[in-house]
């Protein structure tokens, strides 16, 4: 046999037994993920705070100091690959060129994109989903909670979200630069971390989204890239949600995954700061899950609470309905099932409903404290 035929046989099974191994790695990589997931403890020590911490400042130091989101780009170059590919295959089906797709390469990349991105995601921030997180630091126990607890707690929300907002003037809620918002949230987390030290936040990396009118046309407010430590804000919501939404996203960051939780969190944060916009924010966001979940109830009593709202909130709450109205359309629906089956996967059993058992926290915390 030639030389050259003897070395090219050499290195194809070179390159399988390469193939073999990298497959290999993978599958118990993952594998260790999904038994490390039944053992919160176990992650809420080592993971989220043992190395989570590092690995969340050093993707803020990173991304942090540009005036841009990196991870916005990085979703538009991913979705511009994606849909030439897409391009690419439907030309291939179109022309009948069947023996032109290479079916093992495309599993192949398949599945090492599948399989990378899920250990990525992971060992970047998604083992947090698995965490007890803040019942444990805070020594919470959420049980289901009565008519009576809930009546109890949207009745506080009620007084705090009509004193606030009187505190901040009769006119329009203060448009302040998104700049100096998403420096008071960050300097909120430090004001909270002197009763609370695990929300210590340094290396502030949060941005104005890149798709601000998309996010209406998609339904969100904000979100967190797990892929660049970066929290992202839709500015084009109204000024009086940007103080809560900027906590809600900076919660994430320090690896309150679920959404209850970057709620609640994010509330802490939020009545900490030294601005009342952040403190009506918050208890106009928290009024509005109580009482939705007060009007499934009894919806006497959260008709009746409505009619309690000063006029200024009132106003608030018909701007923020004209919002919604105006970002009405077809393909919300179906983010919203997409974003649901998301959250179900990550060990969010109510899906989008899930933002709203921050009511839950909120009754413990004034049970346990005696306050919010």
């Amino acid at each position: 046999m030639p030389i050259f035929a003897r070395a090219n046989m050499e290195k194809q099974r070179n390159f399988r037994k390469t193939t073999l191994v990298s497959v290999a790695s993978l599958l118990v990589i993952s594998i260790l993920i999904k038994i490390s997931s039944y053992f919160p403890f176990w992650i809420e020590k080592n993971y989220s705070q043992g190395i989570y911490p590092y690995i969340s400042s050093f993707y803020r130091l990173t991304f942090g100091w540009m005036p841009f989101s990196f991870g916005d780009f990085f979703y538009a170059a991913t979705g511009l690959f994606l849909i030439v590919g897409l391009i690419r295959f439907v030309k291939i089906v179109a022309s009948r060129r069947f023996k032109q797709i290479n079916y093992r390469k495309i599993f192949k990349k398949t599945f090492f994109a599948v399989f990378s991105i899920y250990i990525y995601f992971n060992l970047s921030w998604g083992l947090n989903y698995n965490r007890p997180g803040i019942a444990y630091q805070l020594g919470l126990t959420q049980q289901d909670y009565n008519d009576s607890d809930l009546k109890l707690i949207t009745g506080i929300l009620l007084k705090k979200v009509n004193e606030n907002r009187l505190l901040l003037g009769t006119g329009d809620t203060p448009a302040k630069p998104y700049k100096e918002l998403f420096e008071e949230a960050s300097t909120s987390y430090q004001q909270a971390s002197v009763t609370f030290p695990f929300l210590k936040y340094n290396s502030k990396s949060i941005k104005k989204s890149m798709y601000g009118r998309m996010g209406n046309f998609l339904g969100f407010l904000g979100y967190y890239n797990p892929f660049t430590g970066e929290a992202q804000v839709n500015l084009t919501q109204p000024r009086f949600l940007i103080p809560f939404v900027s906590c809600h996203e900076m919660a994430h960051q320090l690896g309150y995954a679920s959404e209850s939780e970057a709620n609640f969190v994010g509330y802490l944060a939020a009545v900490n700061s030294r601005d009342t916009l952040f403190h009506y924010s918050a208890y106009f966001d928290l009024f509005n899950y109580a009482n939705r979940q007060l009007l499934t109830r009894d919806s006497v009593s959260a008709i009746n609470n409505y009619r309690q709202l000063d006029p200024l909130v009132k106003k608030d709450e018909e701007e923020l309905r004209e919002y919604w109205q105006k970002s009405d359309n077809m393909i919300e629906p179906l983010i919203k099932i997409f974003y649901d089956h998301y959250l179900k996967a990550n060990q969010q059993a109510k899906g989008v409903r899930s933002y709203n058992e921050v009511i839950g926290w909120l009754i413990s915390y004034h049970k346990k404290y005696g306050k919010i």
